[in-house]
């Protein structure tokens, strides 16, 4: 007899857990389906790593990441009381939940389908939140969002699963209308044109959030920084867990940043194997949407997503399918190395030609 419920909240007794990315302990996949950076981080950082294996991890690691602040500050331009950094931009998304989002359905609002991250933290708070169906064309429906009333309204852009991006002028519109903290989540915006750390002076009530695990290549680090205004990041502070970054990812973030042109380097490489996948797939007949992101989501004409993602995992080649009405037509391919891209195509060629 089970007894779960007798130790655990209701909604999380009913609630199904965020489920990521397949994570395959083998290496014979060609893995494409976590948007995962297939080019290595920065030496630096590797060699900042091995200096820091020491005596000193007995230590606890400083609680408000001075250093990686003061470095972020420096290369953003943004000040380092602005900045406050967590355990990957998804300890930052549950610090806004746990702050903002109280036991009132509606306290949360964001255009859907994106990342299922956040359907999962409104359900761990026990409230229902206001999505708001995106067009075909995924462009910001800015009207309903505005309408909503939220106290926290996220826009993801570029956004996830599609690619697209969200228009600065949008974000800041969106700003001026909202009833509450405008949260624009840059996981991929490095391989984007525009970011929202430009209107944040303007835009007091938004707050940008960045990751190192995708430009950066440091997904198995976790860490991430938010951007806002000092009162803002002052009472996010507030519901922080003590230490939420250890001493290893500090310092790998820290010389991550300190390779800037690594990064950019290996940007440009993914934005141009990107291009030349969006041509590749369209010219097999598949329908891609415009990505600014380091993935593309692709919807073919002769079959379902879930067969694509089955026939291309039996060579294989790992991609994401999403089994929801929105999103079940296509599978999110993340862009790797030209020749990882190239098995693919042709895997793709050999089973869905149109």
């Amino acid at each position: 007899m089970s007894t779960k419920g007798s130790f655990f909240r209701p909604v999380i007794d009913t609630m199904e857990g965020y489920v990521p990315g397949e994570q395959p302990r083998d290496r014979r996949y060609i893995k494409l389906n976590t948007n995962e950076n297939p080019y290595p981080p920065s030496p630096r950082v590797l060699e900042a790593l091995r200096a820091a294996v020491g005596g000193d991890l007995r230590l606890y690691p400083d609680p408000d990441a001075t250093e990686l602040r003061t470095k972020a500050a420096e290369v953003y331009g943004v000040s380092a009381d602005r900045i406050i950094a967590g355990n990957g931009s998804d300890d930052l998304l549950s610090m806004l939940f746990r702050a903002c989002v109280e036991t009132s359905d509606g306290d949360v609002a964001y255009p859907f389908p994106t990342y299922s991250l956040y359907d999962t933290l409104a359900k761990i708070q026990g409230v229902t939140p206001k999505r708001v169906s995106y067009p075909a064309d995924f462009t910001l429906p800015l009207d309903a969002l505005a309408a909503t009333g939220a106290r926290l309204t996220i826009v993801c852009s570029p956004n996830s699963p599609s690619g697209t991006l969200v228009p600065l002028s949008d974000v800041a519109e969106l700003a001026r209308r909202a009833r509450g903290l405008v949260v624009v989540d840059e996981a991929y915006v490095d391989f984007a044109t525009e970011t929202a750390l430009s209107i944040l002076d303007e835009c007091p009530n938004v707050l940008v959030l960045r990751t190192f695990s995708k430009s950066f290549s440091l997904a198995g680090m976790r860490v991430g920084l938010a951007f806002g205004s000092a009162d803002v990041i002052r009472e996010l502070g507030k519901v922080k867990d003590s230490y939420n970054l250890d001493r290893l990812s500090l310092v790998a973030a820290r010389a991550a940043l300190e390779d800037f042109a690594w990064m950019q380097g290996n940007v440009a490489k993914v934005r141009a194997a990107r291009d030349e996948l969006v041509s590749e797939l369209s010219g097999l007949g598949l329908i891609v949407l415009p990505s600014q992101a380091n993935f593309v989501f692709a919807r073919t004409q002769r079959s379902d997503g879930r067969a694509l993602y089955e026939k291309l995992r039996e060579k294989g080649i790992l991609v994401r399918y999403f089994a929801t009405p929105e999103l079940s037509a296509g599978v999110r391919i993340t862009v790797g190395t030209p020749e990882e891209n190239r098995a693919l195509v042709e895997a793709i060629q050999a089973f869905d030609r149109p």
